[in-house]
């Protein structure tokens, strides 16, 4: 059952490191290669680049929230969200 997880390639999980720039401010951040993969679709699929994307996405959670804690860890919360709406819409049109 795990096989089709585990036997993910080590490439998929490596994690790399961008340099991303918050209104003039430069941040790093760290995700797994897989979770910018989803970013930069989930990106043109909202017709933007990933750096606007990013910054609209952080502009938008410090407007609802007050702040973001974690940066990475919202990114990689996004992914799933987008990739569980996504995996929605396809088995409503089926």
């Amino acid at each position: 059952m795990c096989e089709m997880y585990a036997s993910t390639a080590p490439a998929e999980y490596e994690q790399t490191t961008r340099s991303v720039r918050l209104h003039g401010g430069v941040t790093s951040v760290r995700l797994e290669r897989r979770f910018w993969n989803v970013l930069e679709e989930l990106a043109a699929s909202e017709g933007s680049s990933l750096p606007k994307f990013l910054e609209t996405l952080y502009d938008e959670a410090v407007h609802i929230h007050g702040s973001v804690g974690n940066f990475a860890s919202l990114l990689r919360v996004v992914c799933t969200t987008y990739l569980a709406s996504r995996t929605s819409v396809l088995s409503e049109s089926a």
